[in-house]
C-alpha cells in the first residue's frame, strides 16, 4: 500500500497550525466540564450521580458518533464536518448553560455535546493530517496534534475556573460557546478528502469494518484503548470533587487539571517522536503499566496539594500519549484512507471507557461517599491493558482493500 501523502488543499504547515488550534479549542472546553461539577450540582440540587451520567453519555455519545463521523469526513471533506460539528457543539454546551434538570441536562451536555465533540474532533482533524503527511512522519504530526489538544486543556482550566468565579457557571459555559465558534473559519483550512488510491476497492463501513476487525492486532488495540478511556473520563471529570473533598481548594482542581494538559504536551511529542523509532505497541504496554503505577501511588499516600501535582505531572506525561501511538498502528494497518473510520470505531471503545469511568465515578461516590474503589480499578485495568498491548504485530495489513484481480 503507498504510503505517499495526497497534497493537501492549502500550505502543509497552514494545515497544520489550524488544525492545532482547532484540536486545542475543542479539547480545552471539553476537558473544563469537570470544573463546573460543583457549582451545578450545588445550584441545580443534582445528585453526583446524575451529573456523572450526563458526561458518561457525552462520552458515549462521542464514541458512538466517532466512527460514522470519520467515515463521513473521509467521504465528503474534512473542512465541512469540522465546520458543522463546531456548531453542534456550540449549541450543546449553550444548551447546558440553561438546563435546570438532570434529563435536559443528559440531554444537552450528554447527547449533543457529545456528538458536536466527535463531529469536530482531533481524531478527524487527525485523518487530514494521515492523509497529508508522510508515513514516516505521521506519528511525529499526531504528536504534535495531540499536544496541542493538551495545551488547550493546560489554557482553558485556569480560565474556565476564573470565568466560574467571575461570573458564574453559566455565564462560563456561554463564554465557552463562543470560543467554540472559532472552530468553524478555521476549519476552510482542513478542506478536502482522502482519496481511494488506484487498484483499490471504495470499501463499505460495514465491510471494511469486518475486514479490519479480522485482524487481531487491530482487536487488541479496540479493546486496550477502553481503558484509557477510563483513567482519562474518571480523571477529568471527578478529579476536582476529589480534591476538594479532600479539603483542598476548587483552585487547586482547576491547577491540577491544568497540569495534566502542560506536561501533556510533552508526553505527547514525545510518544510522537519514539512512535517512529520504537515499537509502538510496547511503548503502548508501558504507558498502561505506568498508569497503574502512578495511581497505586497517589492512593498510597496522604493527598496534599503537592501529592496532586505530582500525580498530576506524571499523568499528563501518560495521558493523551496513547493518542499518536494508536492513531499510527491504526494507519499502519489498514493505510490512510480508511483511518478515520478505523480510528473512530477504536475510539469508540475508549468511549466506552469514558461513560464507564464517568458514570461508575458518580454511581460508587453516592453509593460509599468515595471515590476508593474506582481508583484500585482504574490500577488493575491499566495492568491489563499493558497485557494486552504486548501481542500486537507491528505491520501492515497486505491488500486490505486491493481489487480482485
Amino acid at each position: 500500500m503507498s504510503t505517499a501523502a495526497l497534497r493537501p488543499a492549502v500550505p502543509l504547515l497552514v494545515l497544520i497550525i489550524a488544525g492545532c488550534i482547532i484540536a486545542a479549542i475543542g479539547n480545552g472546553v471539553r476537558t473544563s466540564f469537570g470544573l463546573f461539577t460543583l457549582p451545578m450540582t450545588s445550584d441545580l440540587g443534582l445528585t453526583r450521580e446524575s451529573w456523572g451520567m450526563a458526561m458518561a453519555i457525552q462520552n458515549l455519545a462521542w464514541g458512538i458518533a466517532q466512527p460514522f463521523a470519520g467515515a463521513f469526513a473521509d467521504r465528503v471533506g474534512t473542512g465541512r464536518t469540522v465546520a458543522v460539528g463546531a456548531l453542534i457543539y456550540a449549541l450543546g454546551v449553550l444548551g447546558m448553560a440553561f438546563s435546570p434538570s438532570a434529563g435536559l441536562l443528559t440531554i444537552t451536555a450528554g447527547i449533543v455535546t457529545g456528538v458536536g465533540i466527535a463531529i469536530c474532533s482531533f481524531s478527524v482533524v487527525m485523518a487530514a493530517f494521515g492523509r497529508s503527511v508522510p508515513m514516516e512522519k505521521r506519528s511525529l504530526i499526531f504528536g504534535v496534534a495531540t499536544a496541542a489538544s493538551s495545551f488547550g486543556q493546560f489554557a482553558f482550566a485556569p480560565i474556565s475556573q476564573g470565568f466560574i468565579n467571575a461570573f458564574g457557571w453559566q455565564s462560563a459555559l456561554v463564554y465557552l460557546t463562543m470560543a467554540l465558534l472559532l472552530i468553524i473559519p478555521l476549519s476552510y483550512a482542513l478542506r478536502g478528502r482522502t482519496e481511494t488510491p488506484a487498484g483499490h476497492a471504495d470499501l463499505p463501513f460495514m465491510e471494511a469494518l469486518a475486514k479490519a476487525w479480522g485482524h487481531g492486532s487491530y482487536k487488541l488495540l479496540v479493546i486496550g484503548f477502553f481503558v484509557c478511556g477510563f483513567h482519562l473520563a474518571f480523571i477529568n471529570v471527578h478529579m476536582p470533587a476529589y480534591l476538594v473533598q479532600c479539603g483542598l481548594s476548587p483552585e487547586v482542581g482547576s491547577w491540577t487539571i491544568a497540569v495534566i494538559g502542560l506536561f501533556n504536551i510533552a508526553g505527547s511529542l514525545l510518544a510522537g517522536y519514539l512512535g517512529g523509532k520504537l515499537p509502538k505497541q510496547l511503548m503502548l504496554a508501558t504507558i498502561y503499566f505506568s498508569r497503574a503505577v502512578a495511581i497505586g501511588l497517589f492512593m498510597l499516600f496522604p493527598v496534599s496539594e503537592w501529592t496532586a501535582y505530582a500525580f498530576a505531572a506524571a499523568m499528563g506525561l501518560l495521558w493523551l500519549s496513547t493518542v499518536p501511538l494508536t492513531a499510527g498502528l491504526v494507519s499502519l494497518f489498514f493505510g490512510a484512507r480508511y483511518m478515520g473510520m478505523l480510528y473512530g470505531v477504536a475510539f469508540f471503545s475508549h468511549q466506552l471507557g469514558s461513560f464507564m469511568g464517568v458514570w461508575l465515578g458518580g454511581f460508587v461516590y453516592d453509593m460509599t461517599g468515595a471515590y476508593d474503589l474506582v481508583w484500585y480499578l482504574g490500577v488493575v485495568l491499566g495492568l491489563a491493558s499493558a497485557a494486552l498491548h504486548i501481542p500486537i504485530n507491528e505491520r501492515s495489513v497486505p491488500n486490505f482493500s486491493l481489487k480482485p484481480a
